[in-house]
């Protein structure tokens, strides 16, 4: 019995003409991939910003908010506590220096001032009698001294006639001894008392200066007593202004306590917070520079404080003359200089550095009618450029705008919309 046979859709003659047709349309695909070239984009040339590429000079520096501040303020503070009893100027007041401002009262001081000026006294008093006794003693002895002095001429005297009465055997041997014993008595008497009168002498000095030695320490420590009392009366160290005044009638002050500053008048200076990214970068005697009404003027680092808190803090006075009319607690931009002014290629500051990380740029043809990618290298930069190692010349124009929505597209095509 015959069988019917279906015939097969797929033949290996067609599954062959399949495979190279798809072929032919891989290769079609693959030409026009090739072809095309990159991706491409029209742009509005008044959408974007384009810039030269310059050699010019060139300094690294960072912008700071700097506040002016007088040259050099003074902190007064109490020497000695004690409740206010008078202010004697207003805040604000320029002072000449020594000028009173506060006047304190402190009893426990002044009862102690008295009782040392009494202890004073009476020490002093000792001393002049001690002296009186001293001096009347000396006396005395030197009225024995006299005496004595008398005694020995008279011994002497007699000694010299019985000796030659004796050799002329005249008087006995006894007398002639008596004689000479009495006279060698009155030589060692002599010799005992004025011994004993240069020791007391020496006594009397060394005890004199001992007491003398005491009234002045007593008189030293008085002395500074008295500058004590004299520090109740708060006064201004040097010509300055008086600011920040903190005191009331009747207010107890303790020693130490913060009752007001004196800023000098001599002059300004510009503190400034600086970012602590820098801080390995500043020095004392580092440059900067302000702008006031149009003008530069020079400042130098001359204090750097070592405690960083939200950044460091830096005082710059001006190297010439500075500005007129500049106010206490006036903000001022300030420039400080990182690096010293050197010529180099620079491009301007722009938004396209955040898409292409200073990488590549889109760099515009000599036409200007598009612009298309160039591989670069920034090195350092300022407020207003970036330095430009590699990849661009002087005379070069590229884009420096923002590069959103357009940062994956290899070449721009610079044409205005019609209207």
């Amino acid at each position: 019995m015959d069988e019917l046979i279906q015939k097969k859709t797929w033949t290996p003659a067609k599954l062959m003409l399949l495979g190279a047709f798809a072929l032919v349309v891989l290769a079609v695909a693959a030409l026009l991939l090739t072809s095309a070239g990159p991706a491409k984009l029209n742009i509005d040339p008044e959408r974007i910003t384009i810039s030269p590429v310059t050699r010019g000079p060139f300094q690294e520096f960072v912008p700071v908010d700097g506040v002016v501040m007088p040259i050099k303020t003074i902190y007064l503070d109490a020497p000695e506590g004690g409740t206010v009893q008078r202010i004697l100027v207003e805040d604000g007041a320029a002072l000449a220096p020594g000028q009173p401002i506060i006047q304190l009262a402190n009893t426990d001081l002044q009862l102690e001032m008295v009782n040392r000026e009494t202890a004073v006294f009476d020490l002093m008093n000792n001393l002049q009698n001690t002296r009186n006794l001293l001096q009347q003693n000396r006396i005395q002895q030197l009225n024995q001294q006299a005496e004595i002095e008398n005694q020995l001429r008279e011994a002497k005297r007699l000694f010299d006639l019985n000796k030659s009465l004796y050799d002329q055997k005249v008087i006995a041997r006894q007398e002639y001894q008596q004689t000479k014993n009495a006279y060698d008595y009155q030589v060692r008497r002599r010799q005992l008392s004025r011994q004993a009168l240069r020791q007391d002498s020496l006594a009397m000095r060394e005890q004199i200066n001992q007491m003398q030695q005491s009234v002045n320490r007593m008189q030293g420590n008085l002395a500074l007593m008295r500058h004590k009392l004299d520090d109740l009366t708060i006064k201004a160290p040097a010509a300055g202004r008086i600011t920040s005044l903190n005191a009331e009638i009747g207010e107890l002050k303790s020693r130490g306590q913060r009752i007001g500053q004196l800023d000098m008048l001599t002059g300004l200076k510009v503190r400034a917070t600086v970012d602590q990214y820098y801080i390995s970068r500043i020095f004392p005697g580092q440059k900067g520079e302000i702008n006031v009404n149009g003008k530069m003027y020079p400042l130098s680092v001359k204090k750097i404080f070592s405690q960083v808190a939200k950044g460091v803090q830096v005082d710059m006075e001006f190297t010439g003359a500075g500005p007129t009319g500049l106010a206490q607690g006036q903000s001022l931009p300030v420039r400080l200089a990182l690096s010293d002014q050197t010529v180099a290629l620079r491009v301007p500051k722009g938004g396209f550095n955040q898409k292409t990380g200073g990488n590549w740029i889109f760099k515009v043809s000599e036409d200007g009618a598009k612009a298309y990618k160039a591989d670069i290298r920034l090195g350092r930069q300022n407020p207003d450029y970036y330095e430009v190692l590699e990849g661009l010349k002087p005379g070069d124009r590229v884009i420096t705008s923002s590069y959103e929505g357009y940062e994956n597209m290899g070449e721009l095509e610079l044409k205005a919309k019609a209207q």
